[in-house]
């Protein structure tokens, strides 16, 4: 459904997107995840005709954007950086005028625009000037008309960007939705948890260059790196820390509070019961031993400092 082969792009010197290889196929949700300044946004202008591509070719429905970008764009809906409406208007004003933009009969705006309110759980603002809303509020109408035209492919641009956590679950609800639906969705994010609550695979970027691009279950197994939470009945002093720190495949050895401390370790996961052992060979009496932050955050770090 969305394919990007050979695609670059430069700012003068700088190269925002660099040789970009990418597939996406019918029914998947893709997380297309990278820092800041890592050539996302860039990727989905270029996709969605807001800007031209140096060289290459996207192409969505096996239709290239660059040659023919009407024909491309035409089974697509998208929200792309921070969505405005005129604040005067209410939804059903606001649906209704894009429906007719895209040259939908007037019978099938209104049967969209009661269909996707329902969607997005907006039917009881329907008639509320946009004005009025909330961040949160204002994006789910921008995912609201994205789908207005019954698109087969969903291009999301940080969807959740400077929401308030409740904006941020009812986004996220809204995306699980489609994608029980089977939307071809294409999400970028810099949001960790997001993306793993959501996608079914993961593309992450760095420089403009594709880093990796699996299913999310495989990435989570890539991680050379885990942070695990050591907590003592007791408190827990400098020089044991530093002798836990010196321990084989330990990388780094902090407290967190007095009685509990935060180990960076490096190795395969059968080898943490020895680091366990060892740890309580010290004469620390351990009440817990835990895994902390999430494995996509691990294999996250470790392919981003990889690629610097």
């Amino acid at each position: 459904m969305i394919e990007l082969q050979k695609l670059n792009k430069s700012f003068g010197p700088i190269k925002a997107v660099d040789d970009l290889d990418l597939r996406v196929t019918r029914g998947t949700t893709v997380g297309f995840l990278g820092p800041n300044g890592a050539g996302k946004t860039t990727t989905i202008k270029i996709l969605t005709d807001l800007i031209s591509a140096t060289s290459g070719h996207a192409l969505l429905s096996g239709v290239d954007v660059v040659s023919d970008p009407k024909a491309a764009l035409s089974h697509v809906g998208a929200v792309v950086e921070t969505p405005e409406f005129y604040p005067y208007l209410t939804p059903v004003e606001t649906l209704s005028y894009l429906g007719r933009v895209r040259g939908m009969p007037a019978a099938e705006i209104d049967r969209r625009t009661n269909e996707v309110l329902a969607q997005i759980k907006m039917e009881q603002w329907r008639t509320t000037r946009i004005g009025k809303f909330s961040k949160g509020m204002k994006q789910r109408l921008a995912i609201g008309q994205a789908l207005l035209h019954e698109p087969d492919i969903l291009i999301l641009d940080e969807p959740t960007s400077g929401l308030d956590p409740r904006g941020m679950v009812e986004v996220r609800e809204i995306i699980k939705q489609l994608k029980k639906d089977h939307y071809t969705i294409f999400m970028s994010s810099h949001l960790l948890n997001e993306v793993e609550e959501t996608c079914d695979r993961v593309a992450l970027i760095d420089h403009g260059k594709l880093l990796v691009y699996d299913d999310i279950d495989t990435l989570a197994k890539l991680t050379k790196t885990t942070k695990l939470e050591v907590v003592g009945s007791s408190a827990i002093a400098a020089p044991l820390v530093e002798r836990i720190s010196k321990m084989p495949g330990v990388v780094h050895a902090e407290n967190a509070t007095d009685r509990s401390l935060v180990v960076t370790y490096e190795g395969p996961e059968e080898s943490r019961a020895d680091l366990l052992r060892s740890i309580q060979s010290l004469g620390v009496n351990v009440v817990s031993f835990s895994s902390v932050g999430l494995p996509l955050e691990m294999m996250y770090m470790d392919l981003v400092k990889e690629s610097r």
